[in-house]
């Protein structure tokens, strides 16, 4: 008797939509076929993510499956439950029209963002990892998402960026190709030193590094007869990962420099001025 009960409960018509009956059964499958449906989803979504950073592939690369995977799951999702419940695609062609039209008015921007994300995970410009030039900002890509992307800033300050401003305005990519990035370093001599030396002792300094790359190769320029100094670049290419490296590898080679220059007998330049006074100079003795 109970079970009569229960099966004419869950057949019981709450509605009928162009002539197809939904009944309660039908109305509790659907969250039941979401929870499982989406639990299945959720485990083999990890298990391929998992399996492709075993494998080495760029964390980009994963993201952009992850979304595309979570799209066409989404999907598959909404269309199924419909299925369930006789109801078609069609019935919402209207509805959907009007949304759009909402949407296309009150979220144009939202929208510009959203479809700013895809392109820049499709197109792959900017990359997770990559090290940006955001305006005056400077930072590592953590994480694109649907709306905006995150960049972790050199002094460890996270900074949202609008996917869109990403693709309109100029955006610097330190490593887009490769992590090779070329730095100076200026020193200026006191006037009277031999130049030779200064630049044989600038290039030995480059030599030493490791981190400095062979190829593009390293070179010293004598730049120019300043105003105080007689001045040289080193001039050098490196593997750098974040704008930290460069600065490291600059520090240690002025700290390397000065050290030759002090063993050489090299003065380093600073600024000096000349003063000339015309004329007489009177001085007034004050009464007490």
């Amino acid at each position: 008797m109970d079970l009569e009960v229960i099966k004419s409960a869950l057949s019981f018509v709450l509605f009928n939509y162009s002539g197809s009956p939904i009944t309660v059964a039908q109305l509790m499958l659907v969250p039941c076929l979401l929870v499982l449906t989406w639990y299945l989803v959720s485990r083999l979504g990890r298990l391929i993510r998992k399996t492709l950073k075993a494998r080495n592939v760029s964390p980009d690369a994963v993201h952009l499956f992850s979304r595309i995977y979570l799209v066409i799951t989404i999907s598959i999702l909404v269309i199924t439950s419909l299925e369930v419940l006789n109801i078609p695609l069609t019935a919402f062609a209207f509805v959907s029209g009007a949304i759009a039209i909402g949407v296309g008015f009150g979220a144009q921007n939202i929208i510009n963002n959203f479809i700013s994300g895809w392109i820049l995970m499709w197109e792959r410009p900017i990359r997770i990892g990559d090290f940006l030039e955001v305006g005056e900002a400077r930072g590592v890509v953590e994480s694109i998402n649907t709306r905006s992307t995150l960049i972790r800033r050199n002094d460890g300050v996270h900074m949202l960026v609008p996917n869109s401003q990403l693709l309109e305005n100029t955006v610097t990519n330190w490593t887009l190709i490769d992590n090779n990035a070329r730095s100076t370093v200026r020193v200026g001599v006191a006037y009277g030193e031999d130049v030779v030396l200064v630049a044989k002792l600038i290039q030995q300094v480059l030599n030493e590094k490791k981190e400095i790359l062979k190829q593009p190769s390293s070179s010293v320029i004598f730049e120019d007869f300043g105003d105080n100094a007689l001045i040289f670049d080193a001039v050098f290419w490196i593997c750098a990962h974040s704008e930290t490296d460069l600065r490291m590898i600059r520090s240690n080679i002025r700290f390397r420099i000065y050290e030759l220059f002090n063993e050489h007998n090299i003065v380093i330049a600073f600024p000096q001025r000349d003063v000339h006074l015309d004329g007489q100079l009177t001085l007034r003795q004050e009464k007490d």
